[in-house]
This record gives C-alpha cells, structure tokens and sequence, in this order.
C-alpha cells in the first residue's frame, strides 16, 4: 500500500490509477448506483470549489443522511474544501442535534435521507445553510448538491490539505452527560489505518460494506477512510431491513459488528434451524455443512476477519460462533484513539480484546485505567481544554475504561471509570464484570446492573428473543440459578439481590442506547431505579433472590 499523509491524496491516487473503476455502490432493490473513483473526484472536487467561495475555511458543516455514497462525497468534499464536518446520527434527538449545532456554530448542513430531519430542522438557527443531497425532496433547503456541482464545474479547490488539517468533529455517543467533540486530523485517521492494516496482514483486495452509522468514528475509519486508502470498494446496505439480502450481494472480506449485531445474527440463524435444539443437532450430525450454510446465509462466505467492539463480548456468543466456524476478533479503540489493542488468528484468548499493536506503548495506572502512548491520536476536545487536560497527560491518553492484563500480554477490560459506583456499603462495584457472568444464562440478550445507594445491586435484563414463549416460571428459575451461582463468588457488597426482567428490548429509538448500541446506564436507572430500589431492600430483609417482571 503506498503511504501518504492525507486521505485525499489517496482519492487523487486511485482516480489517477484506475479511474473507471468502481468505488462506491449504492444498493438499490436488485440494482445500485455505482460510482467510479474518477467520477467520485470529479464530484467531490467540484463541490469543495463550490464551499470555498460560499465559506471561509474552517466552518463547521453539518451532515445528516444515511449511508449512501454522497455521504462520503459531501464529508470528503467539505475536507477538501479546508472545512470541517460535523455527522450527526439519524436518531439523533433534538435536544443533542441543537446543543451539537449550536457549540459548533455550524453555518450549514447536508442532508439526505434521515428519520429524524423533522426534529433536527426544528432547532436550526434561521441562517443555517440547508443543502440537500440527491435523491431526497427537503422544501427547506436553499441549495441542492447538484447547484453546488454545477457552481464548481469550472474551477478546482485552491486548499493544500496537510497531514495535521482538523478534517472533523466526531461527537461522543456518550453514556452520560453532553457529547465531547473529539478532533479529528488526517493523521487521526491516516496513521491508525496504517498501523492496523499492517498488523493484521489484511487482504490485498478487501471488498468492504457500509451499514453502521456514518457519524461514529469506527464506521467512518474502518470503512470509508480505510477503502480510501486501500482503494477498495464498498456497497452501502439500503436500509436494515434489507441487511441480509445486502450482505449476501456484497460479500464483504472483512466485517465490523457489535455485540448486539452478533447476537441478532445468532438470533437469526437459530430461527431458521427452528431453535437451539434443532441447531445443535444439525450442527453435531454435521459440522461442515452447517457452517457453510451460515456463512453463506449471512453473507459471510468469503469474510477473512469478523470483527468485534464497542461492547464486552459475551464469552457464549463468541463459543457459538466458533462452533461455526466463524471467529470473532475482539479489539479496542476509541474515538480519541483506534487501531490500539486488536485479537487476530494465533493470537486470541476468550475475553480478552487481545494485545497492544505494535508502536502502541501501554500502562495501567495506579486507578486501573488503561493510559496509551501512540501515534494518531486526537490533538484533544474541541473547545473544551479541560477535558483536553484531563485526556493527556504527559503526553499519555486516559481511556477512561479499566483493564487488567494477564501474565502473557492479553487485555480485558473491566469497565468504565465512571461506571463504578457504590452501594449503601461504600465500597465499589464494577457492573461490567458481573454483566458478563449474568450473560451466559441464555434466558437473557442485554443486561445492565445497577445499585448505586442501594442496599445490594439489581439486575436488569431483556428476555431473549427466542425464550419469548417459554413459561415465566422457568425463566425465573434459571436466572434464579445463575445469581445464586454468580453470589457465590462475588464479594458481599456486590452481591445481586435479583433480576427485574422485561420484554421489551432495549433500543435506539426508545432512548436507552447509544447509536453504537452501547447502554445508557443513566436511562436504565431512570427507568427502573425505583424498583430495583425497592427489591434490594425487600432481598435484605428477607434474604432471598427476588425475580420481578416490568
């Protein structure tokens, strides 16, 4: 892979070298709009020149739309044009969307196809430039894509990109309090591709597939960064209910999912066997046919690295997909830092997101937080030099997640700092852990415990969705089981007075996760504090496991 130091010298690489070739697919019924590398430059330069001579350089321009290929074109375009993106999610709310837009002071915004355009207009400032992308009728906006390509259609955009340009502004998810605009640079994004690629001998002609949300910096770099600079292409899913027929087109070579996507694919797969009993059957008659009849099905056929982050993998899952065949590789980064600790073939160990790269220097403080010392981290928080502060340290990035490490190098994370909270006993708890222990009982598909000021800490869960039909009392039973089995070993103050269980999955829609399928810790207390409150004291008093349904 020849090396540069910006992600649009790449783009000028590949439309030089192999101009009619197709970069980007925008996946339609059983049809697509396809785009070479040079008619991708040829957009992307003509609307940077049209942005330089309606902005200064360095204005913050915001993007709403789902995955397609004028996403890459809009965000790529604003960087050549010496300005700064700002992804928002589609299910952004508005609360978020005006605070986001207003701490930037974005002058103007891309948008395309998103749920939540209604909301996210709403809390505009009036002299918000509103550009629409093909494809889409927004009778707000006062430019489309298309005047903007026929603006620059004569010129070329005057910006030098240098390897230190801030290219973006990657606004934390975050499971708590107001979102950090982390910084983004060439460097940023250029430096940890380079680092990860090498580490991991990727293929030489990898196939990728966009489905995840642009916005988040994992998808951003792993997909649409890194085919930049591997010149490879990537076909965007239409929409996710279209994620399987999409997937079996694309037959991606490498794939990024979290936990939940792997859980619903394992969800998936079960349903069409007709249940786990039936699954284990087939697949102890014969193995072979199984897994071939999976990864075909998902699309998986020719898929040489099955990635997984963003959340604690729960060893059952990652067991049933080695039964299959298919290895999940654990690693981590963040927003502030990627490509830092990474699992591959050899090199693996269940639990553990795996070990440092090479070039990334490691130390776990006397708190147990991971700190990291590498290149192609984030120069720091946008407008926000106290928490810039509290990020570096003598020249080392605090991740904010504890970890420990094993006697032969393997990394386990052990939760988030600011997880950590105390019962009425005053002495911590680390949820994360216990979380893990709790789902290998396969009753259950999301959990989060909580305790804070409480007499013992609770469980809350989501039933599996294919334990849906099965009688309350045994699934009381069986969660009953594992927290007895679970208190054995915890200490006292940690221990689990019982489980408040629901049907109702917990979703991005209904505001308790995060757009990368995270948990947010304060939405599960919100809605279920009272009560599980009300059972850590009733488990003291009576000195029993209580189960309870919401």
């Amino acid at each position: 892979m020849m090396e540069h130091d910006t992600l649009l010298a790449y783009l000028d690489q590949w439309a030089s070298e192999k101009p009619d070739t197709v970069w980007l697919k925008d996946l339609r019924g059983n049809g697509s709009d396809d785009y070479s590398w040079a008619e991708s430059r040829r957009q992307i330069r003509c609307v940077a020149a049209a942005l330089e001579a309606r902005f200064d350089k360095d204005t913050k321009i915001l993007l709403l739309s789902r995955n397609r290929a004028h996403w890459f074109f809009a965000d790529l375009a604003i960087m050549a044009s010496g300005n700064v993106s700002v992804g928002l999610f589609t299910t952004l709310n508005a609360d978020v969307a005006h605070y986001i837009a207003q701490f930037t002071q974005a002058s103007a915004i891309f948008v395309g196809e998103a749920d939540n355009w209604e909301s996210v207009k709403a809390v505009l400032s009036d002299d918000t430039c509103v550009i629409s992308l093909p494809g889409v009728e927004i009778p707000e906006a006062s430019l489309t894509w298309d005047q903007l390509l026929s603006e620059g259609a004569a010129c070329t955009p005057s910006h030098v990109p240098r390897h230190d340009d801030t290219i973006a502004l990657i606004f934390t998810s975050g499971t708590t309090g107001r979102p950090k605009g982390v910084i983004q640079t060439n460097d940023s994004n250029v430096i940890p591709i380079r680092r990860g690629s090498e580490f991991l001998e990727i293929e030489a002609e990898p196939i990728y597939f966009s489905y995840l949300p642009l916005s988040h910096l994992a998808e951003r770099q792993v997909i649409e960064f890194t085919s930049l600079c591997r010149g490879a292409p990537v076909s965007f899913n239409e929409g996710l209910e279209f994620l399987g027929r999409d997937m079996q087109r694309t037959r991606p070579t490498f794939f990024f999912g979290a936990p939940r996507v792997w859980e619903q694919f394992q969800q998936a797969v079960l349903a069409q066997f007709g249940g786990a009993d039936a699954f284990d059957r087939a697949l102890l008659a014969d193995p072979q046919v199984v897994s071939s009849n999976v990864k075909g099905a998902l699309g998986l056929d020719r898929c040489e690295f099955h990635l997984t982050g963003s959340a604690p993998l729960p060893m059952p899952l990652m067991a049933w997909w080695d039964s299959v065949g298919i290895e999940l590789m654990e690693g981590f980064g963040q927003t502030e830092a990627m490509s830092l600790i990474i699992s591959r073939e050899g090199q693996r160990r269940l639990g553990a997101l795996g070990k440092p790269l090479p070039g990334v220097d490691i130390k776990i403080t006397e708190a147990g937080e991971l700190a990291i010392r590498a290149d192609g981290c984030t120069p720091g928080y946008y407008k926000q030099p106290d928490k810039t502060a509290e990020l570096i340290q003598d020249g080392w990035l605090h991740t904010g997640d504890r970890f420990r490490q094993d006697q032969d190098g393997f990394l386990y994370i052990t939760g988030r700092i600011k997880d950590y909270f105390k019962t009425i006993h005053g002495k911590f708890v680390a949820p994360t852990p216990i979380e893990a222990l709790f789902a290998e009982n396969s009753c259950v598909e999301q959990q989060c415990l909580v305790g804070m000021g409480m007499a013992k800490t609770v469980m809350i869960a989501v039933v599996s969705e294919s334990m849906r039909a099965t009688p309350r009392e045994v699934i009381e039973v069986s969660v009953t089981s594992t927290i007895r089995s679970m208190n054995a070993s915890l200490e006292k103050h940690a221990r689990v007075a019982g489980v408040i269980l629901t049907y109702t999955p917990w979703t991005i829609e209904s505001g308790v996760l995060t757009p990368t399928l995270k948990i947010k810790r304060d939405q599960i207390a919100d809605r279920f504090g009272d009560a599980a409150a009300a059972m850590a004291t009733e488990s003291a008093e009576k000195k029993q496991i209580l189960v309870r349904w919401r």
